[in-house]
């Protein structure tokens, strides 16, 4: 037997590069799947660590939230390790090209895209604002949304930097995420899980401070 299904996280430690600056950064890798397989949601960091909480289950994919190094920096070692495709929306190629200038992603992430890991469907939203390739993975059969950096514990993602826009963020958020159940739980790219329950009656106070 296969097993249930079920997220793991481990967290890993590493830099954000962009626009001339470096930040130290800890980042969520998220792995969805059973005894047998599974996919990692933004390999960041520690291609080693993320290898082996894969163990020895088959790695149906790396799914990229979006482009920014710190969530992309290990996932080509990830798919030399595995054998398994890095995913990415083509709209943030922009972004992982400053990272791997020599090698591109293994295939699209688009959205209304359907993976199926483990025998459940998670679901690709493009939700752009803080990258213009950004997604997130719904999980319908578990509850769950990835939401990689487009929705955080109390707030949105970063729109500060290039190829980043505010109220694009705004719109994704309100017209993709907030109308999932109010159950859902958010597994985010850094800090800690929400819920959309949690956090959708702040997005008007979120627009009026342009945060």
């Amino acid at each position: 037997m296969a097993g249930a299904v079920r997220i793991e996280h481990l967290v890993t430690s590493g830099t954000f590069s962009l626009d001339g600056g470096t930040w130290d950064v800890d980042n969520n890798v998220w792995l969805i799947g059973d005894d047998d397989e599974v996919a990692v949601i933004d390999a960041a960091h520690d291609a080693t660590a993320i290898h082996e909480a894969v163990g020895d289950r088959r790695l149906v994919a790396v799914l990229c939230t979006h482009g920014h190094n710190d969530h992309v920096n290990a996932a080509p070692a990830l798919s030399e390790l595995t054998g398994a495709p890095v995913l990415l929306h083509p709209d943030d190629h922009v972004l992982w090209k400053l990272a791997h200038p020599q090698r591109l992603p293994d295939g699209p992430l688009a959205d209304g895209e359907v993976i199926e890991v483990a025998g459940m469907p998670l679901s690709v939203l493009h939700t752009p604002g803080h990258a213009p390739g950004a997604v997130c993975l719904h999980a319908p059969e578990l509850g769950a949304l990835f939401s990689g950096d487009t929705l955080f514990a109390g707030g949105p993602g970063a729109t500060g930097r290039s190829y980043s826009d505010f109220s694009t963020i705004i719109g994704s958020i309100r017209d993709r995420l907030f109308v999932l159940p109010e159950e859902t739980v958010v597994h985010t790219g850094h800090g800690e899980t929400t819920t959309i329950g949690a956090e959708a009656p702040h997005l008007e106070e979120w627009v009026s401070r342009g945060h």
